[in-house]
């Protein structure tokens, strides 16, 4: 009967062992299978929060290339611009503002960048080489050249005139009429490229038209 016992004791401490070699055979495998699991989810959690932040970036603004010399001296053929589309969600375009706009008519597939000058219910007036608003000469240090056409506008409800800063090489409104608000893409808010241009759009204020306002 002992010695039965003792074999009894014998195969069961071989079995106990047995079983935890096993374990310890198993252990590492099951410590790559978590592993791989684990960079899997991580690389698609990098995916999806990359795609989620090129869409949110995407909505709210735009990313445009400068072209020609209708807005020189302020910015430059090849330059590249960011634009706010969200920040006239909050409030309407504002007399100064450097915007992107799809040209009316269909002129170009190419969007312009121009100057907000005459917002809903101005008169504008071009004369004497300088540009009015509401009867009041406007000071424009940031133009290229004074202006050598004329001409005279109503700006209507939900239409806005804008000019080139260059304004004698400029397809803008002088040329094509009043801009609907529709087709305002954004506010231009940022340069990016070439580095040399780095950094916020020159947008302006005009104190002439706010002390008579």
């Amino acid at each position: 009967m002992v010695e039965e016992h003792a074999d009894v004791v014998v195969e069961t401490l071989e079995e106990a062992k047995e079983k935890e070699e096993a374990t310890e055979e198993g252990e590492p495998s099951l410590s790559r299978s978590f592993g791989i699991r684990s960079w899997l989810q991580d690389i698609l959690e990098t995916l999806l929060l990359a795609v989620i932040l090129f869409l949110v970036i995407n909505t709210l603004t735009g990313r445009y290339q400068v072209h020609g010399q209708s807005m020189e001296p302020s910015l430059h053929d090849g330059q590249y611009l960011i634009a706010s589309k969200a920040v006239y969600w909050l409030h309407p375009p504002e007399r100064g503002d450097v915007i992107v706009l799809d040209p009316p008519g269909g002129q170009s597939a190419v969007p312009y960048i121009k100057r907000v000058i005459g917002l809903p219910g101005d008169i504008v007036e071009v004369r004497e080489q300088r540009v009015w608003v509401n009867g009041v000469a406007l000071n424009e240090p940031y133009i290229y050249a004074p202006p050598t056409y004329t001409g005279n506008w109503v700006v209507g409800e939900d239409q806005y005139f804008v000019l080139g800063d260059n304004r004698n090489n400029s397809s803008d409104s002088h040329a094509w009429g009043l801009l609907p608000r529709e087709m305002i893409l954004g506010k231009a808010i940022f340069s990016y490229w070439p580095p040399e241009t780095w950094g916020a759009i020159p947008h302006y204020t005009f104190p002439e038209l706010q002390s008579v306002q």
